[in-house]
């Protein structure tokens, strides 16, 4: 008998994402009416915004009318039409929770969300019974399922109807037992431009996750028309853009302008089109470059771009596109260390081979390191925290690129007296090809990361680190 005049209202289960609803239903002598999916009214209450695309129907004739038990690769919301069904959960995905089960009673008034790999069985306990699905994702052959028999002695399922006195397909009834079940793998994630020294950073932090992949560009064209359809993208949960065009001088020629135009931003609104197609976690890179540098105090995650040069207004374009993403983080950073050729090392040699070089001393900013930016990357992925625009730089007291430089010679044995102090002007006059103008100021507050619980190294100590084990190397 169906409920009427329930609050809507979720309760969890004994299976982690596996939530049951009490759903309002409003009857009289004419029969009944409810709202079996009301996105606004259920995500406030809880339920994942899990973005469905497909709505299946079961109608079944008889009583006891068994089908399952299936896991598919995305989130199921399942409700009863008419009729009322015994309903069996079982979670067949990777995980402590592997093999638990839920079994509960559905009619009209009562609905489940089954999240992606959790099986899904149920028995009819009334004729003409009508089960409803609303799926997030379309059925596809490459799709990856996982199934498990209806009489599995480990689950043991109480079914009200005996199995062998009902209605079972022979598929179902020739599915494997639990113990010989191949668990549904969790939801990937793709690191992009996985070359770079952000991306090698980034390898390095995942070392060991095997659902982590990491593509180069030989390995994955971001500007392909194709790249919609290159990947099951469902399967994936998260993209890290760590590709970027970063010659900041070089994209002030006609030809660096274009490349950077096609990295910055034709590839970025590519890799936003597809997540947000598939409801997928975007996490992008972007920089201080995306400020004018006039500013007299930390610049926030929402102060309003004023990009100097070219190199600056794509990585403003890119940070503008990917904000439409629904589920995204925009990390900004500044003066990035990397494995490879930087200035670190670069100053490092010059004090090594006993060259007084000339540094720039009216740029201010702090060091971020590769390794810190792959960290924070993965604390905000873990500590799931809010969608948005985060700063994540070095901490400390800001410097200038001579004082860096100064740091370095004196860590490195040698004395800092040996650097030379002058403006950006005096540095570039020399300069035969273009110059990129430099933001002056780019120091970036770092209270919203910190709300988050993440800690920002100092980035002295980031720079005293890093030399230690380059030079031990």
């Amino acid at each position: 008998m169906t409920s009427f005049g329930k609050a809507l209202s979720a309760t969890p289960t004994t299976i982690p994402g596996l939530v049951y609803w009490d759903i309002p239903v409003h009857g009289d002598s004419r029969g009944w009416f409810k709202e079996n999916w009301q996105r606004a009214k259920m995500t406030v209450a809880g339920l994942p915004d899990f973005g469905p695309v497909q709505n299946n129907i079961s109608f079944n004739d008889e009583v006891g009318t068994t089908r399952g038990i299936h896991a598919e690769p995305w989130d199921k919301f399942i409700s009863v039409a008419t009729g009322r069904v015994f309903g069996a959960w079982v979670d067949l995905r990777d995980g402590p929770t592997f093999g638990a089960v839920f079994t509960m009673e559905l009619d009209p008034s009562r609905a489940i969300f089954v999240p992606r790999g959790v099986g899904n069985a149920y028995q009819t306990l009334e004729p003409d019974t009508a089960y409803t699905y609303l799926v997030n994702d379309h059925w596809s052959p490459d799709a990856e399922y996982t199934f498990l028999n209806l009489a599995d002695e480990t689950a043991a399922i109480a079914w009200p109807i005996p199995l062998d006195q009902v209605e079972v397909s022979a598929k179902d009834r020739s599915h494997p037992r639990l113990s010989d079940v191949t668990p549904m793998p969790p939801r990937k994630m793709l690191v992009v431009g996985a070359g770079g020294q952000l991306g090698r950073a980034l390898r390095a932090e995942f070392d060991g996750d095997a659902r982590v992949e990491f593509a180069s560009r030989d390995d994955l064209d971001l500007t392909s028309a194709d790249l919609a359809t290159a990947r099951r993208w469902r399967d994936y949960d998260t993209i890290i853009n760590a590709a970027a065009y970063t010659a900041v001088d070089e994209s002030e020629t006609p030809s660096g302008r274009v490349a950077a135009w096609a990295v910055n931003v034709r590839a970025v609104s590519a890799l936003a089109r597809v997540s947000a197609a598939n409801d997928l976690t975007l996490v992008h890179v972007s920089s201080d470059y995306v400020f004018d540098g006039s500013a007299d105090q930390p610049y926030g995650e929402h102060e309003p771009f004023a990009p100097l040069g070219v190199y600056g207004q794509t990585k403003a374009a890119g940070d503008a596109v990917v904000a439409t993403v629904r589920r995204h983080y925009i990390v900004r950073t500044s003066w990035v260390i990397g494995e490879g050729r930087n200035f670190v090392s670069t100053m490092a040699s010059l004090a090594d081979r006993g060259i007084d070089p000339n540094v720039v001393d009216d740029q201010v900013g702090r060091l971020t390191f590769a390794t810190d930016i792959a960290r924070g990357i993965r604390h905000l992925l873990e500590s799931k925290a809010a969608f948005g625009a985060y700063n994540l730089t070095g901490s400390g007291e800001p410097s200038s690129w001579a004082q860096i430089a100064r740091r370095v010679f004196a860590l490195s044995g040698h004395d800092p007296d040996r650097v030379n102090g002058v403006t950006t002007d005096e540095y570039f006059s020399t300069s035969a090809g273009p110059i990129a103008p430099r933001p002056q100021y780019s120091v970036l507050s770092l209270s919203k990361i910190e709300a988050t619980g993440y800690t920002p190294r100092d980035h002295s100590d980031g720079l005293q680190d890093y030399l230690a084990s380059h030079r031990n190397g």
